[in-house]
């Protein structure tokens, strides 16, 4: 193996991942400890879970999913979205930003308004929990129950 090549390239990655991890478990806190999130229902397991699905579309390992993350979270949901739709998606959360920080998500995850964004990440979470087709063939159908 020549001498010049970094060879610590994986721990130095790990060691981000890890500092912004650490970040997001800050917010988190701050959540925690906000009076105006004290009423909210397993506050702790939904910040948990925000946290991860908001690290698993930083991209750019920025600290943002910008538009090419959101792009990707939109085609992952099933739900793919135009350009512009993906600008006005963010523009909606994150005001004039060109990324959603993850305050901001956080805090149209949690506030009473109701977001694009949003929307499709709770119908989401739905869909995931049970399944929307039923699997296997349609029922045999007589003559009688036809329309």
């Amino acid at each position: 193996m020549p001498s010049n090549t970094n060879v610590q390239g994986g721990k130095a990655f790990a060691r981000l991942k890890e500092q912004q991890m650490q970040k997001l478990e800050e917010i988190n806190q701050e959540y925690l400890e906000d009076q105006k999130y004290r009423d909210e229902e397993d506050l702790a397991e939904k910040l948990e879970g925000l946290k991860n699905k908001y690290a698993e579309f930083d991209l750019n390992d920025q600290g943002e999913i910008d538009l090419m993350g959101l792009k990707r979270m939109m085609e992952k949901l099933g739900v793919p979205k135009t350009h512009l739709e993906l600008k006005k998606m963010i523009t909606e959360v994150a005001g004039n930003s060109t990324a959603i920080n993850y305050r901001d998500f956080v805090k149209m995850m949690l506030g009473k308004r109701s977001a694009v964004l949003k929307l499709v990440l709770v119908f989401e979470d739905k869909a995931n929990g049970s399944p929307c087709k039923p699997t296997g063939p349609p029922p045999k159908r007589d003559i009688a129950s036809l329309p």
